[in-house]
């Protein structure tokens, strides 16, 4: 029998249709189903790992808050150069949803509130359930010009039980962006509500259309209540690396610290350097990814064009709604897996049960060239 803390832990749906992928060895087949990309990372991040192999300093487990040189870099990179961000602010973790748990695990009473969008990672809805918090969902609203936050449905998600507002921009699965008036309102309920905000800054940089990072910590009056979450995974395309960072408030940053120590010690000591690297590097690797993401990103809308897809400002994938051309994700799923070789994800479990409605297509790790006739796989399997 599960303990409390499990219950309304779902599956997330990606395992699963990564194990079917990877058993039916199909180079033909479309792997559109999880979060990998064949980008790889900066070549001189990858130098820096084969170095630190033969350093006998990386295989330590110290220091516990991860090596200075990477929380150096972090602080500059959360920083962007318009802020000084004190570097023992700073903690490294081990991949960002390990910092997302462990900021949750500090931070909530069992049965506190955390806001979040809707649709949104599993992930991060099951880390606020094994933290022992309660999500509340804040609706996005889907359109022919992409997502947008229901600022109404925002403030009645949040109750004198919340104590977190869980936010991420571009957000997984649906690529939403959010602009300054969605920021606006979730400053304005921090501050009336006494609020902390945690932002998922995964795929901050990753933005299509010409669109602007807004600085959370630049928002009026919240640099003192905002934390921080980063990850090597997404931008940086070092995802076995399993780095990810923390930036806390000085009142915060010593309980985080405790539960990272108690939870998984500490990170991929070969890892760090790496990172620290290509941090360092600015943003011009990540730019080059992200145009060729986004050029990805057009082929598949081009080639899904007529149909209820609806397009990603940001981020790695994008949402078809499934409901509104006769079948259920689930079917859906295995109707593009056994007719249209290819592999997609169902959004069951992802947010409330409209996320059901919804199959993701991740645009990371397939080349434009194989995307091509993309459209006809999708329209033969399900129309």
């Amino acid at each position: 029998m599960a303990v409390s803390r499990l219950e309304g832990v779902p599956g997330i749906g990606v395992d699963r249709m990564g194990d079917a992928a990877d058993g039916a060895a199909d180079p033909d087949l479309l792997r559109l189903e999880n979060l990998d990309t064949d980008l790889r990372p900066l070549a001189a991040a990858l130098e820096a790992t084969r170095i630190a192999i033969d350093d006998d300093n990386a295989n330590s487990y110290l220091p516990f808050p991860g090596h200075e040189r990477l929380r150096h870099a972090v602080a500059s990179h959360v920083g962007r150069g318009v802020r000084e961000i004190d570097w023992q602010h700073t903690l490294i973790t081990a991949g960002g949803l390990n910092g997302i748990l462990n900021v949750l695990l500090a931070t909530l009473e069992p049965g506190d509130e955390v806001v979040l969008t809707d649709p949104v990672y599993a992930g991060l809805l099951n880390r606020v359930r094994v933290a022992g918090g309660v999500p509340s969902l804040a609706r996005l609203e889907p359109s022919a010009a992409g997502w947008s936050l229901d600022l109404d449905s925002l403030r009645a998600a949040v109750s004198a039980r919340t104590r977190v507002l869980l936010m991420m921009s571009p957000s997984m699965p649906s690529g939403s962006v959010l602009d300054r008036p969605a920021w606006d309102a979730v400053t304005e309920l921090c501050l009336e509500r006494d609020l902390l905000l945690v932002v998922d800054t995964a795929m901050e940089r990753i933005l299509f259309d010409g669109r602007l990072a807004i600085d959370p910590l630049a928002l009026d009056g919240m640099a003192d209540r905002t934390i921080i979450v980063g990850s090597a995974s997404k931008e940086l395309r070092m995802i076995g690396w399993r780095v990810g960072w923390v930036v806390a408030p000085p009142a915060l940053v010593h309980d985080i610290g405790l539960v990272c120590i108690s939870n998984v010690v500490c990170q991929v000591g070969i890892a760090q350097t790496a990172v620290a690297v290509a941090l360092e590097a600015g943003d011009g690797d990540v730019a080059a990814a992200a145009a060729e993401w986004g050029r990805r990103r057009d082929v598949i809308l081009a080639e899904l064009d007529g149909l209820p897809v609806i397009p990603p400002h940001g981020g790695w994938s994008m949402l078809l709604d499934i409901r509104s051309l006769g079948h259920t994700a689930e079917e859906a799923s295995e109707r593009l897996f056994r007719l249209g070789r290819v592999a997609a994800t169902p959004m069951t479990n992802w947010g409330s049960e409209r996320a059901g409605d919804y199959m993701r297509f991740v645009f990371a790790n397939e080349p434009c060239e194989r995307l091509r006739g993309f459209g006809d796989r999708v329209r033969a399997a399900l129309l």
